[in-house]
């Protein structure tokens, strides 16, 4: 498992100090990640959707926080599973802010038997 991020050196091991992840985390200050997965940018309108009100309403309730923006805070996320032979088990492409893929989802793509099998939430 690896996580994939905007910004620099200092702003990863900010992050990391604060989330207390302990997997690698990887810098693209550039977006080429995020451009060749087809992730997109939102812009202020998608701070005005109920979806995005009620997604940052469940995580401060879960007692999650904002942490820093980064240096392209309109950057939407998206995750992934892949397997060898550049496989796709799973992509799930963020439409909004809170648009996260749900974790039994992620863990079932880890544990599917066909890395040929693709999913998308």
């Amino acid at each position: 498992m690896a996580a994939v991020g905007l910004g620099d050196r200092e702003y990863a091991r900010a992050f990391r100090e604060e989330t207390g992840i302990g997997f690698p985390l990887l810098i693209d200050e550039e977006r080429r990640t995020y451009r060749a997965a087809g992730l997109r940018k939102a812009s202020l309108l998608h701070l005005l959707r109920r979806s995005n009100a009620t997604a940052r309403s469940r995580a401060r309730q879960a007692g999650h926080r904002q942490h820093r923006l980064g240096q392209n805070p309109f950057q939407l996320g998206g995750s992934f599973v892949f397997a060898p032979g550049d496989a796709v088990r799973f992509a799930h492409v963020s439409e909004t802010f809170g648009d996260n893929a749900s974790p039994e989802a992620l863990l079932a793509a880890v544990r599917g038997p066909s890395p040929s099998a693709r999913h998308e939430p």
